[in-house]
């Protein structure tokens, strides 16, 4: 059997002597944001290669004020952005993309952006969400993001700090005890790709 492995730059997939690179961002989107920006029929998708380039997105309201939330599918490391006049699949998708970027470079990630997400925006697609523990752990997340917009200290920006410090058990290891936080995971995602 060929080992796969994931150069540094986590977009150059190698099987064997073949290579090629991965260019496509899935989007899992709940069905209510799938309604919002009319995304048409969603399709189940296995986690992409690339784990850097697969995210899970909600729309969620507090106080009549929309935001989404977008998590990576498997360390569920997440931004919440506002949801207001996002209408269409491709103000989402620049709107996500804005904000995954700009978060992760204030977050001191700004090479991982760079080399394993932004490789990944010439196409994206759009599919059902991934799992029960996904959406458990959403659901989660969620629940502590509106704790925090209805208290009307942060903004969503700095909720997503505050998420990606919580300790959830759908990514937790037996180093961890059964519990990580979501930027803990992320950055094991980047140590198992290198």
């Amino acid at each position: 059997m060929k080992r796969q492995t994931i150069d540094a730059s986590c977009c150059l997939i190698t099987h064997g002597a073949q290579q090629r690179v991965r260019r496509t961002m899935i989007f899992r989107l709940s069905q209510r944001l799938n309604a919002k920006i009319k995304a048409g029929q969603l399709q189940a998708a296995p986690v992409d290669e690339n784990t850097f380039a697969d995210w899970s997105a909600r729309l969620f309201t507090v106080d009549r004020v929309q935001y989404i939330l977008l998590s990576n599918t498997v360390s569920l490391y997440s931004v919440v952005m506002h949801g207001r006049g996002v209408t269409s699949e491709s103000l989402f998708i620049s709107r996500a993309f804005e904000s995954i970027r700009e978060f992760m470079t204030a977050d001191d990630m700004g090479f991982l952006y760079t080399n394993c997400i932004a490789s990944s925006t010439d196409s994206v697609r759009f599919a059902k969400a991934f799992d029960r523990r996904v959406t458990g752990s959403m659901n989660e997340l969620e629940a502590t993001a509106r704790l925090y917009q209805e208290a009307g200290e942060l903004t969503p920006f700095d909720v997503g700090f505050k998420l990606n410090e919580t300790l959830l058990s759908a990514i937790g290891t037996l180093e961890t005890h059964g519990y990580a936080t979501p930027r803990e995971a992320f950055m094991r995602l980047r140590t198992s790709t290198q």
